[in-house]
C-alpha cells in the first residue's frame, strides 16, 4: 500500500511541474530576519545566514539597557555595498566592493533586558494523530528543538529544528516541514548515509539540490501516508520546481530522487525496503 501511495505522490508532483506551479510560499510566519533597531529586513546572503527574528549588535543591546545571555554566541551578518573611490595612481574614479561583517544576537532568545519590537502572529492547532505517530515512531531519531524563525537539520549535531505549531497558519504545513527535516536526517552516516548529507556540500550545489529534492519528495510521501498530501502538494511542487531549475530542469531527477525518498520514508516508519 505504501509503495502505491509513494508512486501516486511522485506522479502528482510531476503533473504539477508540467502544469506550471504557483510560487513557493514559506509555510511558517516570522521567517525573515529583521534588524531590531531599525525594524528593516535583512537582505541578500543574510537571509541564508540568519533565521527569522529580530537581531541586534552587542553595542545596540547594551545601549538599550539589555545584555547577552551567558554563553550565547553571536551570528554573522554581512554588510555589502559598492564604493566610489579615486585611483591613487591615475586619479580616475572607480567603483570597488566593500564588504564587512559583524556579530549579531537574536533579541529575546539570546538576550535579557530587551525584547522584540514586533508581536509574532500565532495560530492554534490540534495535532494530527497519524502524523504524530510517524514522528514518535522514528527509531533512534535526531534530537529536536522548536525555535521560531527557521527549519533545518544539522548533520554534525544530528539535530532538527522546526518552528512550533503556532507559527504555521496550516497545521498540514507544520507536519510537511517537520517531515522534510527528518527525511534529511535519514541521510546521516549512521542511518542511510546519503552523499547529500554526509558530504561537505555548499548551498545551491548539485548534490545539495538533489538532497533537497529527496527531502521534499520524502516529506510529500509521508504526508500521503497520513492523508494530508492534498493540503501540501502545491507548495511542495513549487519548492521542487525551484531546485530543478538549478539542475537544468531535468525531470528525470524526480524519479531518481523518489527512490531515495522512499527508502528514507520507510526508514522513518521502520519498514524494511528492497
Amino acid at each position: 500500500m505504501s509503495k502505491k501511495i509513494y508512486e501516486m505522490i511522485t506522479n502528482q508532483i510531476i503533473e504539477k511541474l508540467e502544469e506550471g506551479t504557483v510560487p513557493w510560499k514559506q509555510p511558517f510566519k516570522n521567517g525573515i530576519p529583521i534588524k531590531w533597531k531599525s525594524q528593516k529586513p535583512y537582505r541578500g546572503i543574510n537571509l541564508f545566514l540568519l533565521d527569522g527574528g529580530e537581531y541586534a549588535s552587542f553595542k545596540q543591546i547594551t545601549e538599550a539597557g539589555g545584555s547577552v545571555k551567558k554563553g550565547e554566541k553571536g551570528q554573522i551578518a554581512i554588510f555589502f555595498k559598492m564604493l566610489d573611490i579615486e585611483d591613487e595612481e591615475t586619479g580616475e574614479k572607480k567603483t570597488i566592493p566593500f564588504l564587512r561583517y559583524h556579530k549579531v544576537f537574536k533579541v529575546g532568545e539570546q538576550t535579557e533586558g530587551i525584547e522584540p519590537k514586533q508581536e509574532p502572529e500565532k495560530f492554534e492547532h490540534d495535532p494530527i494523530k497519524e502524523a504524530e505517530e510517524i514522528i514518535n515512531g522514528y527509531f533512534n531519531p535526531p534530537s529536536y528543538s522548536f525555535h521560531s524563525g527557521g527549519a533545518w537539520y544539522k548533520p554534525f549535531q544530528d539535530h532538527v529544528n522546526v518552528p512550533p505549531k503556532e507559527d504555521f497558519e496550516s497545521i498540514h504545513e507544520y507536519y510537511s516541514t517537520f517531515f522534510h527535516e527528518i527525511i534529511h536526517s535519514t541521510g546521516h552516516k549512521e542511518r542511510l548515509s546519503r552523499e547529500g548529507v554526509t558530504g561537505q556540500h555548499r548551498f545551491g550545489t548539485k548534490d545539495y539540490s538533489k538532497e533537497e529534492l529527496v527531502a521534499e519528495i520524502g516529506a510529500s510521501m509521508l504526508c500521503g501516508v497520513t492523508g494530508i498530501e492534498n493540503e501540501t502538494i502545491d507548495n511542495s511542487a513549487s519548492y521542487i520546481s525551484g531546485w530543478l531549475q538549478k539542475l537544468k530542469n531535468d525531470k528525470t531527477l524526480i524519479v531518481k530522487a523518489s527512490q531515495q525518498a522512499q527508502k528514507a520514508s520507510d526508514h522513518i516508519r521502520g519498514i524494511e525496503f528492497q
